[in-house]
């Protein structure tokens, strides 16, 4: 039997993201290398084979109890044939199933927002999440993008951010000569929201303490104005490298990357006027993004990150100066990783709030999940 083309794609695709286990990268990732493997893949193929293994990793759960076979052909028809609306209206599958989401998330949920709000936070966060973007004001401004890209695609400026622009539709927006020129970054509204609470001023020293690929810093760092300094600090020197190389195209450059050993890190303690530690977390408040993620969140899982969490907080505040702030964020829903995290601070360090911690739900057609808690700090801890 001959597999039609873009299925052929989806099952090759699946059965390495099967096989790769425990240490597979997110999806999003996985699924940008494939199409750069396959190059000769056009824009409407790969768009069908993003959505199609998108929405088969989102509701693996309901194809595994509905469908009758395990053999990958048969699961990726039953999934094109499926009839989502019916099957959320029957009863007789349990709940978590047909929301496509574990018994021990949507428990969490429940216990978090309520039974209906819970099951609204399931259905969204099995949509599709939207294309924002953020954009540089070191080098435009957001209504001259809006001008200059309401000739070809469908946009429209955030609700809440005053640097950010949505895409009704996706688009290549790599490949664009605004993106090469540094005009612009992928960002989500609500992760836009969460680094505009580091307001840095001129000639402050701010320490992006878990800083991946420095998202987060390429949104604050404008309101520096090039004066002062930012450290972006990771574990992992590939995310750093891949932030020098976002920040010279942003045209950041008071900027220096620290691995765990450099020796600058030791000479910042208690010198610091804004510290962000984004923590590491369940991330249930982005699963539109990475669906592949929720199938892997248990309850041990969640009290190992809510630890791992703890610990980076011991160690950022390090760094705080007296009188400086610290900001702790996540990008999950759950209470244990945001609400009960924040009393933990206040309890065990010299910490006050500076105001009512900002907890931003998933919109469907909007922003992803967030949680943030600035903090002022009081006393010195050395």
């Amino acid at each position: 039997m001959k597999i039609p083309f873009c299925d052929h794609h989806i099952l090759a695709f699946l059965a390495d993201f099967e096989s790769s286990g425990s240490a597979r990268k997110p999806i999003d990732l996985l699924l940008a290398q494939y199409f750069k493997a396959h190059k000769s893949l056009g824009a409407t193929d790969r768009r069908t084979i993003g959505e199609t293994i998108y929405g088969m990793v989102r509701w693996k759960s309901l194809i595994d109890y509905c469908c009758n076979s395990t053999f990958p052909l048969d699961r990726l028809n039953y999934y094109k044939n499926i009839h989502l609306s019916k099957l959320l209206e029957d009863t007789s599958i349990p709940l978590d199933i047909r929301l496509g989401i574990p018994e021990f998330l949507l428990e969490s949920f429940i216990n978090a927002y309520s039974s209906e709000k819970a099951i609204d936070l399931c259905k969204i966060l099995n949509t599709t999440a939207p294309t924002t973007v953020r954009v540089n004001l070191l080098k435009t401004t957001r209504d001259q993008l809006l001008n200059q890209w309401q000739k070809t695609f469908s946009v429209f400026p955030c609700q809440y951010s005053s640097m950010g622009i949505q895409f009704s539709k996706r688009a290549a927006l790599f490949a664009l000569p605004e993106f090469k020129q540094g005009l612009f970054e992928m960002q989500d509204e609500g992760s836009q929201l969460v680094a505009a609470l580091v307001k840095a001023n001129p000639g402050d020293l701010v320490l992006d303490y878990c800083s991946g690929s420095g998202g987060k810093t390429l949104a604050f760092a404008p309101s520096m104005k090039g004066r002062g300094q930012i450290y972006l600090h990771d574990i992992r020197p590939s995310a750093l490298s891949q932030a020098k190389k976002r920040l010279q195209r942003a045209g950041i450059q008071n900027c220096q990357c620290l691995t765990p050993q450099h020796p600058q890190l030791s000479l910042l303690k208690e010198k610091c006027h804004w510290v962000l530690a984004d923590v590491p977390c369940s991330g249930t408040g982005t699963l539109r993004r990475n669906p592949d993620q929720k199938w892997s969140i248990d309850a041990p899982m969640l009290q190992r990150l809510v630890d791992t969490q703890k610990e980076i907080v011991d160690q950022a505040l390090t760094y705080v100066k007296v009188g400086g702030h610290f900001v702790y964020a996540t990008c999950s829903l759950l209470p244990e990783e945001n609400e009960s995290q924040v009393k933990f601070i206040l309890k065990n360090y010299p910490l006050e709030l500076i105001e009512k911690p900002l907890l931003l739900l998933p919109k469907e057609g909007g922003m992803d999940g967030f949680f943030a808690a600035s903090f002022i700090k009081k006393q010195s801890m050395l």
